[in-house]
């Protein structure tokens, strides 16, 4: 049986890279290094996959939110950073036969007119329960539910 696509939220910030990076990378794609919080890399390894939908977050900005669409184009892999000595990412202590570090690729789909801010995602009732509104929800990579997907794009149409 195939399995249903699922959505996520990635977040990013824009001065590192935002969306509009995303969009002028070869092909439109990239892969999403550097992630190094193991809740994180478990989603990355084990749970996002080739054909997920992805709202790509802007963070440390204002304003913060919810910036556009991505579609994950590679499934999880090990991050290529995490062995290399000249990378702000390397962990020397990450061995190739069993890798610490895990990342997948994305393609930018499309960016919103306008960010969608937190401040409005919090406001949305459809949105109460998305991690991203809940206090103290700092992970960089997040699951979010179809309705919620929806909700969030729903919202940067009506902007």
């Amino acid at each position: 049986m195939a399995r249903a696509k699922q959505y996520w939220l990635f977040k990013s910030e824009p001065d590192v890279f935002s969306i509009d990076d995303l969009k002028k990378a070869p092909k439109k794609t990239t892969y999403w290094e550097g992630v190094r919080n193991y809740q994180a890399r478990n989603l990355l390894r084990d749970d996002i996959k080739k054909g997920d939908a992805v709202l790509y977050y802007h963070s440390r900005v204002q304003p913060i939110g919810v910036a556009g669409i991505a579609r994950v184009s590679k499934s999880g892999y090990p991050d290529p950073e995490q062995f290399d000595p000249t990378s702000k990412y390397q962990d020397a202590k990450s061995n190739p036969d069993d890798p610490r570090w895990y990342c997948v690729d994305l393609t930018w789909e499309k960016t919103f007119a306008e960010v969608v801010p937190l401040a409005d995602l919090k406001e949305a009732p459809a949105l109460k329960d998305m991690m991203v509104v809940q206090r103290g929800a700092r992970l960089s990579v997040q699951p979010v539910t179809k309705k919620e997907f929806d909700a969030v794009l729903k919202m940067a149409a009506a902007r």
